[in-house]
């Protein structure tokens, strides 16, 4: 068996072991009651550590403050920084000094040869408490798995710290080939944003080519490698927090279940985040307008699923669902997140359970052999690889539920931001983008007009009513022609794609081109996004404005 094979197995094992002692707890998940406790309690054959956050883009403006002071006292601003290289006339560290660093008053890390005190950045760190896992270790694994820290601005960052080297002899290889060996093959036409963890976008071209986007081009977002699951021999662990109760299902089970099918579109939060990043750097992926596809889905309800196995259906307040799936980062903590119970048992919210996309077996990076699909919340609620539902009193208590995806207003920092209080963003405002033409392309003018095709989407069930475009600055609008799945309002979860024949001026050698989109409850997007604005650059629906050459 690989490494790869045994550590994730074991890490598995050790998880699901977890559920029959107290299912209070999911998996491994603890809350945090000071330093000093969790930290003594960690696997450190397996705790490596985040120094950087999961959620990466622009650092916090502590950090860049003193990125910046580093930056103007190098005397070659234009060499490129190697973190971790062996530097002459710095002290040498040995490995078990390092780890008595450990507590919030003397926080080191190593990278590489590196050493490095962060004790200073602890306060600003986007990623909350899961830096407690570095200290006094490599941050090595992490960085393998979450290949997006290996950035110029993070290297020079991390050189800011640096406080010395690490003894030849305390050395260790921390190569991810083994990691990362087992990856699926991936369409070439996709736009890559990231390799490791794989997170690639979906031409524009080819999300207007079909109304339900090819398996091999739907875009695909993942936190860490792609486990390796059997269809023949998964089970699903669905347990009930109030009864004690716990059952396994394999996929056979769940075929006696009701056959359900569903058409949706899923999105991820950070949709157009590269826009948004304009007024103000935010943190996470550049996406464009490409983290998004539509496609039918098979499988069975998760509402018939729960009733199956005894959840009382009169019996919702205050209680969830917590959705974890196989994929595992390197402490051996799994995916993670939840939904209220009342959503999962909503008839018309349609949850599924699925088997199949566009008629065939998910693909390895869609969750084979079965994944959740929340339709019309953000993508991350639909976990893949899914291997254990609980029905809890508690949120889940992952990194990704509670430190993540929630929205702030755009005075909120990373210093000032309280994830705790804020709501999980459960579902999407509307959205829309010009896919053909795009940004800076020359476009023919035929009687005075020019053609446009593009995609909207509105989410919580909401059906787009409208789609207008416009190419004077707004001063004038024309209706778009709009190709949609039958679902009525309310019950609505594919995209729209929209064209639409839109007149220019006579003599204009260019023009500015604006969309947005109006659903069923009568929302339309907001006009820019500086009053959108976010820490995370979620929910960028501001009118998506191309500029355009004009060959009359």
């Amino acid at each position: 068996m690989s490494l790869r094979k045994l550590t994730l197995r074991s890490l598995r094992l050790s998880n699901k072991l977890s559920y029959l002692p107290a299912l209070s707890n999911h998996y491994n998940y603890k809350k945090y009651k000071g330093f000093d406790e969790k930290y003594s309690n960690f696997n450190r054959n397996v705790g490596a550590a985040i120094f950087a956050s999961v959620i990466v883009g622009s650092t916090s403006d502590v950090s860049k403050e003193k990125l910046n002071t580093n930056k103007q006292e190098q005397t070659e601003p234009s060499k490129i920084i190697e973190a971790g290289e062996k530097k002459p006339n710095l002290p040498t560290y040995r490995a078990e000094e390092i780890s008595k660093h450990n507590t919030k008053n003397s926080f080191w890390v190593t990278y590489r040869h590196g050493v490095y005190d962060v004790t200073s950045f602890l306060p600003s760190h986007p990623g909350g408490e899961q830096i407690y896992n570095a200290a006094g270790l490599s941050i090595e694994p992490f960085w393998n798995v979450y290949g997006m820290h290996k950035t110029q601005e993070v290297f020079e960052l991390l050189e800011s710290y640096r406080i010395g080297n690490l003894h030849d002899d305390d050395i260790v290889d921390h190569s991810d080939d083994e990691l990362w060996a087992m990856e699926p093959y991936r369409d070439p036409r996709l736009i890559v944003k990231t390799a490791k963890p794989f997170n690639a976008e979906i031409p524009p071209e080819y999300q207007i080519a079909h109304f339900d986007t090819p398996n091999e081009l739907f875009y695909v977002r993942q936190h860490m490698p792609v486990p390796e699951l059997e269809a023949a021999t998964h089970r699903v662990r669905v347990a009930v927090q109030a009864t004690g109760a716990v059952r396994e299902l394999s996929l056979a089970q769940l075929r006696r279940l009701p056959a359900a099918s569903l058409r949706a579109a899923l999105m991820c939060a950070g949709n157009r985040r590269s826009e948004m990043d304009k007024v103000k750097p935010v943190k996470g992926i550049s996406w464009a307008g490409g983290a998004i596809s539509n496609a039918v889905w098979s499988g069975v309800y998760l509402r018939d699923v729960l009733l199956s196995c005894g959840v009382d259906p009169e019996d919702t307040e205050g209680k969830h669902v917590i959705l974890t799936g196989a994929d595992i980062d390197a402490t051996g903590q799994n995916f993670s997140t939840s939904i209220p119970l009342h959503v999962a048992l909503d008839a018309r919210a349609r949850v599924l359970l699925a088997t199949h996309m566009n008629g065939a077996p998910l693909p390895h990076d869609h969750g084979r052999p079965l994944r959740v699909i929340v339709p019309g919340a953000p993508a991350v609620r639909s976990v893949k690889w899914l291997e254990c539902i609980t029905v809890s009193s508690e949120e889940s208590d992952s990194h990704w539920h509670k430190k993540d995806y929630r929205a702030f207003n755009p005075s909120t920092t990373w210093e000032s931001a309280d994830f705790e209080r804020a709501p999980p963003v459960y579902s999407l405002p509307v959205t829309s983008a010009i896919c053909r033409p795009r940004h800076g392309d020359t476009v023919p003018v035929r009687d005075g007009h020019v053609h446009l095709e593009g995609y909207a989407y509105s989410g919580g069930g909401a059906r787009v009513v409208r789609v207008d475009v416009s190419a004077d600055g707004g001063r004038s609008w024309a209706e778009a022609r709009l190709q949609q799945d039958a679902a009525p309002h309310g019950h609505h979860y594919a995209w729209t794609l929209w064209s639409a024949r839109l007149p220019v001026a006579a003599h204009a050698t260019q023009t500015e081109l604006w969309v947005k989109a109006t659903d069923g409850n009568f929302n339309t997007q907001p006009e820019n996004f500086e009053h959108i604005w976010n820490i995370r650059g979620i929910l960028a629906n501001a009118y998506h404005r191309i500029t355009v050459r004009l060959a009359h």
